[in-house]
């Protein structure tokens, strides 16, 4: 084996290793993650989850202030009457869900008050409603700061917890006495649409987001009986556990909202129609008496697209994506340090369209891997050693076809 050769060799080792070492060069690895989970589709069961679209959603009484902000997803008020959210909630009684929530902030202006009398009346039926509040990191200092339950079993370091100190927008004090007040703030230093906060720091404590909210509430669980291990797990009673970053954050898939059923408002009265009528309807409605019932405004361009839907579903279903083991990077690098040699000794354009052919395989196998097993496998670390390969073989063909031009022996003259 040439001299050349091992130094290469060696080369692509040492790169491999500082990629893999190096946490900001690991960290381009979400930028694939993130295309893999966007154009992924999970499988597995349906989750026990319904997510009702409800009318559209405007903004009224906008703040000017926070109108060029991303930092309040649903900020101001909403074009869909409470009578409309009122009209839901009569409609979904029939069917008895375990949880009811809003994504949206319910707040109205003030000659919305009459009707928001009627929309209180169906909320007080509700054994478990959960209702939409944003935190503020600002909070006005004349305020006093309400006093949140946290969890009081959590170990790890919560310096990387995002942390409040107050709360900025929540539904009217009547609607906070008869309901649970769930947290929908998606930081931007933390959540990127595949990453979803389920844990905030409020004052020192440690307090659930909207969708760990949700689940606390479907399963019938108190703070009290979380354990939390940042870094790790949340854990919860019956055997369940949620695998969470040191930010407090679970990563999902985008597309897992599609394990829930999906339906409008009108589908809903419909369906409460046939039942009061004693016709015979669906049967998967007779299942909602274990669900999440999750309203949503999906018109509002400031809502989030299914995040929370997304979330719970996940929760519920337990269908967690993991990164594969280590040992998967060590043997690519392996066979990329021994595929030095033999690749040069492949012609240039042979080479270039190998090397197109296998990335597209390869992304097609992520694919196929995170859908079916939810396993998903690096990027840039296989790839980018791909095409390093190929840039070295390319300059080594240059080189050598530059060396044997200049050490050609002329032919004699006759």
């Amino acid at each position: 084996m040439q001299r050349s050769t091992l130094w290469l060799m060696l080369v692509v080792l040492l790169l491999g290793i500082l990629f893999v070492r190096e946490p900001r060069l690991e960290q381009s690895e979400e930028f694939f993650l993130h295309w893999l989970l966007t154009n992924s589709d999970p499988h597995g069961a349906s989750a026990p989850l319904t997510v009702v679209d409800i009318g559209h959603d405007t903004l009224m009484e906008q703040d000017p202030v926070k109108a060029n902000t991303k930092t309040s997803p649903h900020a101001g008020g909403s074009v869909v009457s409470p009578l409309e959210f009122a009209l839901f909630l009569q409609s979904v009684l029939n069917f008895q869900p375990t949880v009811v929530a809003f994504e949206n902030i319910l707040k109205w202006r003030e000659r919305d008050k009459d009707q928001e009398q009627v929309l209180m009346d169906q909320a007080m039926r509700m054994p478990r409603l959960l209702l939409a509040a944003e935190l503020t990191a600002t909070p006005d200092p004349d305020a006093p700061g309400p006093e949140i339950p946290g969890f009081t079993q959590v170990t790890g370091k919560r310096g990387e917890l995002v942390e409040f100190s107050g709360i900025d927008r929540q539904p009217s004090e009547e609607m906070r006495l008869i309901a649970t007040a769930g947290f929908t703030n998606l930081p931007d230093e933390i959540s990127d649409g595949i990453h979803v906060p389920l844990l905030f720091r409020y004052r020192g404590e440690v307090i659930p987001s909207f969708a760990l909210e949700a689940i606390l509430l479907w399963l019938r669980v108190t703070p009290a009986e979380v354990t939390i291990d940042l870094g790790s797990y949340i854990t919860l009673p019956q055997g369940r556990r949620i695998p969470i970053r040191s930010d407090g954050t679970l990563l999902i898939s985008p597309n897992a909202g599609k394990k829930a059923r999906h339906m409008t408002l009108n589908e809903l009265l419909l369906a409460a129609q046939q039942r009061d009528a004693g016709k015979k309807m669906n049967p998967e409605f007779d299942s909602m008496r274990d669900e999440i019932v999750l309203a949503r405004t999906p018109a509002n361009p400031l809502s989030p697209p299914d995040v929370f839907a997304a979330t719970i579903a996940t929760i519920q279903s337990s269908a967690y994506v993991h990164r594969i083991s280590p040992i998967f990077d060590c043997v690519l690098l392996v066979i990329a340090a021994a595929a030095v040699g033999w690749l040069r000794n492949i012609s240039r354009v042979d080479l270039v369209l190998g090397a197109i052919a296998f990335t597209a395989a390869y992304c097609l196998i992520a694919l196929a891997v995170v859908s079916r097993w939810l396993i998903w496998l690096p990027g840039c670390l296989p790839l980018g050693a791909l095409w390093l390969l190929v840039v070295i073989s390319v300059a080594t063909h240059r080189y050598r076809a530059r060396r044997l031009k200049a050490t050609t022996i002329p032919r004699p003259i006759a």
